[in-house]
């Protein structure tokens, strides 16, 4: 299946990664309606940590970015940036440079 939607999200804490909970935080995305995979991130120099999500429609996106998200991150009492971007629209684009995410 090809994602509909990406969710960017970038949490403003500064954590080595291997001190992240990750695994725990896993499990939880595993149970994300529309969730097809996330790709981890961990900021250059600053050690903040994000993801890059794909979806398979704007809604589950969209409720992911703004229902999900923003509460998890309130529970770490940080600040976070989130966007969310249609994949759809930009599926010819993405294959013509080979993305993954559209195989």
């Amino acid at each position: 299946m090809s994602p509909q939607a990406f969710v960017y999200t970038e949490v403003q804490i500064s954590v080595p990664f291997h001190q992240a909970p990750w695994r725990e935080i896993n499990d939880l995305l595993r149970t994300q309606p529309g969730l097809l995979n996330k790709t981890w991130l961990s900021g250059d120099h600053n050690q903040s940590l994000g993801g890059f999500y794909a979806f398979d429609s704007m809604e589950n996106a969209r409720h992911f970015a703004h229902v999900y998200f923003p509460e998890e991150a309130r529970k770490l009492g940080a600040a976070f940036t989130t966007r969310v971007f249609d994949g759809g629209i930009t599926e010819t684009a993405s294959r013509d440079l080979a993305s993954p995410h559209y195989s």
